[in-house]
């Protein structure tokens, strides 16, 4: 694994844990910071890993853009910064294992849209999160963009508009999270939620996570348009014959990949 500043990378068993390492900055998302965590997630995107967890260190999960970073930046360096974010995004959604957030403390700004482009998100009692932006002086038009797919207009309006924070009990009522669990038990959660998403055939769950995101936000007609060729194909991976031949012949499959 390579050695970085900011964040703690870790491999155990089939599951890579990416730990966010800036507690002395509430885990804010400076430009180096967002570069390690994306070479971090191509890198476990290129390995045998199953499973992706995110997860910070300290109080705070992370409070978002690193200020300091962003104001001594012109347009042109604040449009790079961004930029670099938003491919951190769409790398964790479109490498083939599934990330999971473990999310304790507060998620804000783009630390929320961290939460938001997660696969899934296991909340610790104790979370909270917010757009704060919406009662300061830099709205947060990108974390909107993942978060608003998560959890519908209206909502996202009241998060985006007022700033405040949900606790972790409105972000699951919401659709931002899938668990939450008392603090001392979240470690356990998404190792146990990991377990479940992540068995079967890895290949076809590749193609799946990659094909989930390329219909969910199309016209119905063109959804069903990708998923019925991509499911087509899917049907001569030989996980997916392994699994039909043990389901007709009543035996537990072994999967080729």
């Amino acid at each position: 694994m390579t050695e970085y500043q900011h964040i703690l990378v870790k491999r155990d068993g089939d599951t890579v844990t990416i730990t966010m390492n800036r507690a002395a900055r509430r885990n804010s998302l400076s430009a180096d910071h967002l570069a390690e965590l994306l070479a971090a997630f191509r890198e476990a995107g290129t390995s045998d890993a199953t499973g992706v967890v995110l997860a910070g260190d300290g109080p705070v999960f992370s409070a978002g853009h690193d200020f300091a970073d962003v104001a001594a930046r012109d347009l042109m360096g604040v449009r790079a910064l961004l930029t670099l974010c938003t491919d951190l995004m769409k790398t964790m959604q479109s490498i083939p294992q599934v990330v999971i957030a473990r999310v304790h403390g507060l998620a804000t700004a783009a630390g929320c849209q961290l939460v938001a482009s997660c696969d899934l998100a296991v909340a610790a009692g104790s979370a909270g999160f917010a757009l704060p932006g919406g009662k300061g002086g830099w709205f947060c038009h990108t974390p909107a963009v993942p978060v608003a797919r998560s959890i519908g207009r209206k909502r996202l309006m009241e998060l985006a508009l007022t700033g405040d924070v949900i606790d972790a009990a409105t972000a699951l009522d919401w659709g931002l999270v899938n668990r939450v669990v008392p603090d001392e038990q979240l470690d356990d959660a998404v190792a146990e939620l990991l377990a479940r998403a992540t068995r079967g055939s890895r290949a076809g769950k590749s193609m799946g996570k990659v094909t989930l995101y390329a219909q969910l936000d199309r016209p119905e007609a063109d959804a069903y348009a990708i998923a019925l060729e991509v499911m087509a194909a899917a049907s001569q991976l030989p996980g997916a014959r392994e699994g039909m031949a043990a389901f007709l012949e009543k035996r537990k499959p072994s999967w080729p990949d």
